[in-house]
């Protein structure tokens, strides 16, 4: 018959002396596994007397649950030491500061058109938006601009293939006839978003870019009530004082027209945006009466203003995705 206390002995040597999981897992297989040192001793009980295979197995029990206390215990002691191996030396310091992640930031278009949004809305205006995928209607049409106006050859424009009628908005003047036909004046808005002309890029151009449209409609609006809310956001945007000047202008959608120059405190004059009063055509083709209304309309790039309030002479900056020039903002 097996010696169970020489087991017993035998194992206890074999755990001090292990120092991995490896080791552990074979200790284990020797003693407790299926043709291990306790398994023979339950097959030896086969061959004794009854009274005495009750007290070896007895034991036997005994010595199988006090090895794999034993074994516990030390796979305890094993991952204790490997965490204290993990944090030594070059390891992690638990009680160092942790690294602050890196935290995006918004775009400076997306800064300058939040900037604009909130100057208008504070007078009163609404925020209008339209598809930016439009019909020849909208665009054009609507707009005082029929099939053989000239003014279309202005705005290269990116037709959609296989239907004629549709097209990337070359301007979000469209959005006008949109809000007008589903809204009764007194009216304000403003309309933000990209648009897009089939033309070579350089410096100040590009195929896509950004514009806010503005729209005012009463019966009693005037060319003074444009400058006086124009004044105000100008000086409001660029935080001095602006002196603008209108010049005779045209565009099919107002009448009369004009193009509005800018000029800070001390500085140049910039041709800036194109406004004018809403044609009476545009107020049919929202299907409102002629003559019951008047109002203005202006359209600015919200790039153009980028790069005036950040000094910016390169308008391909702002769509390159380069880190280096977007983080200044």
């Amino acid at each position: 018959m097996l010696d169970l206390n020489k087991i017993k002995e035998e194992a206890k040597e074999a755990l001090s002396k292990i120092a991995s999981n490896e080791e552990a897992q074979e200790l284990f297989r020797r003693y407790l596994g299926k043709d291990g040192e306790v398994a023979k001793v339950f097959s030896s009980l086969k061959d004794a007397a009854e009274q005495e295979r009750q007290v070896i197995g007895k034991e036997a029990n005994i010595l199988k649950k006090e090895i794999e206390r034993l074994l516990e215990e030390k796979k305890d002691l094993l991952r204790r030491e490997m965490r204290r191996l993990e944090t030594a030396g070059d390891g992690i310091d638990v009680t160092r500061p942790g690294v602050r992640p890196e935290v995006g930031h918004l775009h400076p278009l997306t800064l300058v058109q939040r900037q604009v949004a909130a100057i208008f809305q504070s007078m009163g205006f609404e925020i209008a938006q339209g598809p930016e995928m439009e019909t020849e209607w909208y665009n054009f049409d609507a707009l005082n601009m029929p099939k053989d106006h000239p003014v279309r050859e202005m705005q290269d424009t990116f037709w959609l293939k296989g239907d004629k009628k549709m097209l990337m908005r070359t301007q979000t003047s469209a959005v006008q006839v949109r809000y007008m036909e589903k809204h009764t004046p007194p009216l304000r808005i403003i309309a933000p978003g990209r648009i897009f002309r089939n033309e070579a890029t350089d410096a100040t151009h590009e195929c896509q870019f950004y514009q806010v449209e503005g729209l005012m409609v009463d019966k009693n609006i005037t060319a003074a009530n444009f400058k006086a809310v124009i004044e105000e956001f100008l000086e409001r945007f660029f935080q001095t004082d602006v002196e603008i000047r209108l010049r005779p202008s045209f565009f099919p959608f107002t009448e009369p027209s004009f193009e509005i120059d800018a000029k800070r405190k001390g500085g140049k004059w910039l041709e800036l945006m194109g406004a004018g009063m809403v044609n009476q055509n545009v107020f049919a083709a929202a299907k409102h009466p002629r003559n019951k209304y008047q109002g203005f309309a202006f359209g600015v790039g919200l790039d153009r203003l980028a790069m005036i309030k950040y000094g910016i002479n390169e308008i391909r900056l702002f769509y390159q995705n380069d880190l280096r020039f977007l983080k200044q903002f």
